[in-house]
């Protein structure tokens, strides 16, 4: 076969697979969306089919937005989201530019122990952190599960930053220093706005675990003021009878800020994870 036979067939069966990995998944999300305007009945009846004038409903999405206690759990996981983003990000390229610009007693050490967080689970401390937290009295707090999620995420972010942060020039660095800035004001006037694709990334990887994540506010947050909407929807989950059209409602709502986030800073996450594939 001609190369020039074989390269567009190359190029269609990549995108044949990715389409089909596309397909598959989206139809997870896809299905609970089309089943969240269905009644209950419809749901049942036929979960591929597409709403009808007579099994359209939003019974789902009525009995979520006029939850109160909903409202509160969106704000929830907002705010221990949007804090662990912050921290770990500010965090992580801080330890990055320190572990990759100096050099100094214990550097690699350092590196190596923050490597073992990515192999290690952090769920395998649950007893250590529940007694942790239990000894701070931070039970039933939004502030034990920021403190979880920063530690989950910072070593993937450090290891990620990292990469990036040795593709800045040094150059730049010194001809900054060479004008008498000091160190702080290189790493956020000069590194960090060249690290938009990297940090693109560590948001996305960030934020889709710490929104979904269900272990962690079922052990360390379940009062009724600290619920996630992640944990939150298992009220309407019982043990004889479960309320699928609240259920499908508010796991429709509860991927929204994902779509959007990702909608956001697609372009930037696509050129990060590709960076460094050519030169």
């Amino acid at each position: 076969m001609s190369p020039t036979i074989a390269k567009p067939l190359r190029a269609g069966f990549v995108h044949l697979v990715l389409g089909g990995y596309t397909l598959l998944v989206l139809c997870p999300i896809l299905l609970v969306l089309i089943n969240s305007f269905k009644s209950r009945k419809a749901i049942f009846d036929d979960p591929l089919a597409l709403p009808t004038a007579a099994s359209f409903s939003i019974v789902g999405y009525a009995k979520v937005l006029g939850n109160a206690a909903v409202g509160g759990m969106f704000l929830n996981s907002v705010i221990v989201t949007g804090v662990s983003m912050a921290l770990i990000l500010l965090f992580g390229a801080m330890a990055a530019w320190a572990l990759t610009e100096y050099r100094f007693r214990g550097n690699r050490l350092l590196a190596l122990f923050l490597a073992f967080g990515i192999m290690v689970p952090i769920r395998l401390g649950s007893v250590s952190i529940l007694q942790t937290m239990v000894a701070l009295d931070l039970v039933n707090t939004l502030t034990a599960l920021v403190l979880v999620y920063v530690a989950q995420g910072l070593p993937l972010a450090v290891m990620i930053l990292s990469e990036f942060i040795l593709q800045v020039p040094r150059e730049l660095k010194d001809a900054a220093r060479c004008d008498g800035i000091g160190e702080f004001e290189i790493f956020f006037r000069v590194v960090l706005p060249l690290l938009k694709p990297a940090v693109a990334t560590v948001a996305v990887f960030t934020m889709v675990p710490i929104w979904n994540d269900l272990w962690f506010p079922l052990i360390l947050a379940p009062g009724e003021s600290t619920q996630t909407i992640t944990l939150g929807v298992q009220q309407f989950i019982g043990q004889f009878a479960t309320d699928w059209n609240a259920v499908l409602a508010a796991l429709s709502l509860a991927v929204l800020p994902v779509l959007l986030l990702y909608a956001l800073v697609s372009r930037q996450l696509i050129h990060g994870i590709t960076a460094g594939a050519v030169k």
